[in-house]
């Protein structure tokens, strides 16, 4: 529990006008809050793994003057179904359910964080023409020799499933068990303490995290992501934090490389991989420039 007093932003974000709903994907139900109004520019905003769309909740109000907004629970997450397996092309069928269900409209922006990097570049390779554009927020593709496949856990553990999550008996012990991952600092403690209370579900016993422990036993995220980067249908462009040092948020340069030097790469100053709690208004800025100058391109033909 916190005692520091919220700037202004914070208390705005959660009093903001917000609509949330449910759509049924492949047997499982998906969880989304959306924000703006219907009709203007659309923009989905995606978590990372073992995360929710609470991650977007200082951000979302602050993208809603210019755009129609909506950040939805992936599957495995939040307050959305669990699968018996998980794959990139189920993730990406659920971004664009979630885009049709919140009325985002022709050609919607994705903004993609870690995970959801993987998840945005699987929805681009499926459906990169329907999209506007994709920006992966602390995300990178690697060259495929110094690729890790962070899936087939299982395969790891001689096919033993994973252990459920650890169910703690008072909310409060659970929350002092709370880390950011990577581990960062971060100067808001009240928004890492409202991440951590959105991140818990009660159960018999007590509470538990509200992630599927098992997601990653069978999800291949395979070695083809340069590849699949190569062929997007879509523009692209790349938001990183300025201290990073999230495995698998340095290899811009390498991307950079493969567009022939004209990937756009920014960065968030004075943040970390999680950059959304950290900065949340100068990721707002650094979104909306990005985005509206590619609509602003669009109009200029």
């Amino acid at each position: 529990m916190t005692t520091e007093n919220p700037p202004d932003w914070f208390n705005r974000a959660l009093k903001a006008k917000v609509s949330q709903g449910f759509v049924e994907v492949q047997g499982c139900k998906v969880h989304y809050r959306s924000w703006g109004t219907i009709g203007l520019p659309g923009i989905v905003l995606i978590h990372g793994s073992n995360a929710h769309l609470e991650w977007w909740r200082f951000v979302a109000p602050f993208l809603a003057d210019q755009f129609r907004v909506v950040a939805l629970d992936l599957s495995g997450h939040g307050d959305s179904g669990w699968r018996s397996t998980y794959s990139g092309s189920l993730f990406a069928q659920e971004v664009m359910a979630v885009c049709e269900a919140a009325h985002l409209g022709d050609k919607p922006f994705i903004v993609a964080h870690s995970f959801g990097g993987f998840v945005g570049l699987e929805t681009g390779h499926h459906f990169g023409e329907k999209l506007g554009g994709i920006i992966f927020a602390d995300f990178t593709v690697e060259p495929p020799e110094r690729y890790i496949e962070w899936g087939k856990k299982a395969d790891q553990r001689g096919g033993e499933p994973a252990r459920a999550t650890r169910i703690y008996p008072a909310e409060d012990e659970a929350l002092a068990r709370f880390r950011l991952i990577p581990e960062q600092p971060c100067q808001h403690a009240f928004v890492v303490d409202f991440i951590a209370r959105q991140s818990l579900r009660a159960v018999t016993g007590g509470v538990t995290w509200k992630f599927d422990p098992g997601l990653f036993d069978f999800l291949e995220m395979g070695l083809d992501q340069r590849d699949k980067f190569v062929g997007l249908k879509c523009r692209s462009a790349v938001l990183l934090g300025e201290f990073s040092t999230d495995e698998g948020a340095l290899a811009a340069p390498y991307m950079k490389e493969l567009t022939s030097g004209i990937l756009p790469i920014f960065m968030v100053p004075g943040s970390y991989h999680h950059f959304m709690l950290d900065e949340p208004m100068a990721t707002v800025t650094a979104i909306k420039g990005i985005i509206l100058t590619w609509i602003f391109s669009d109009r200029q033909g």
